[in-house]
């Protein structure tokens, strides 16, 4: 009788050690997936989407800042577009750190800006900006027209009078192997003007 018991005893030992190991297996393949998916996630992040926060004034309204914003990463974002926003890191301004501004030109295009009447110009048509926040009065140095060379965009902020860009001399052209993606969706406005969370949305 005593034996039974310990036989019953031993099966039952046995079936808790065969469940503990079946909720083990259980939470490994857990862990194996959720780290492969968190890999994943980081992976995209890293060569398809960048995350970057607006700072400075030089795109109000249009952004503002303090705006966290959703890039296209430059794996994918090859072919800049006019009317574009995008970021972009030059080493010889501002020690790299990220600037971002709107495509108004690409290669072989040529600029002309009238800075008494704040009208932009690309190959002799001046351009429809109802984005800008101001005239394009501010002159920083670059000498107009100016042909966008080859591998090159030009941009301007949409708060013209107050942006460092393209007219800058120490800006300048932007090559396109400096640019670090495209802005596609405004994820949480700043606080500048109050947060106004009816902003968040697709960027244009």
């Amino acid at each position: 009788m005593d034996n039974q018991n310990i036989s019953i005893d031993d099966n039952a030992a046995e079936g808790i050690t065969i469940k503990k190991d079946k909720v083990s297996n259980v939470i490994l393949s857990y862990l194996h997936d959720l780290t492969f998916l968190i890999a994943g996630v980081l992976l995209v992040f890293s060569l398809l989407l960048r995350v970057v926060v607006v700072s400075g004034p030089s795109m109000d309204t249009t952004l503002t800042h303090g705006d966290w914003l959703l890039l296209l990463g430059n794996v994918f974002y090859q072919e800049p577009k006019h009317g574009d926003i995008i970021v972009a890191s030059k080493d010889s301004y501002d020690n790299g750190t990220p600037i971002i501004k709107r495509v108004i030109a690409l290669e072989g295009q040529t600029v002309d800006i009238d800075f008494q009447a704040g009208v932009v110009y690309v190959d002799g048509v001046a351009l429809d900006e109802p984005y800008t926040n101001t005239p394009t009065n501010l002159q920083e140095g670059i000498e107009f027209p100016l042909t966008v060379d080859e591998g090159c965009i030009f941009v301007m902020g949409d708060n013209r009078n107050v942006s460092k860009d393209s007219r800058s001399t120490e800006i300048g052209l932007i090559d396109r192997r400096e640019i670090l993606g495209k802005a596609i969706l405004l994820m949480f406005p700043g606080d500048n003007n109050g947060r106004d969370f009816g902003r968040i949305g697709v960027i244009s």
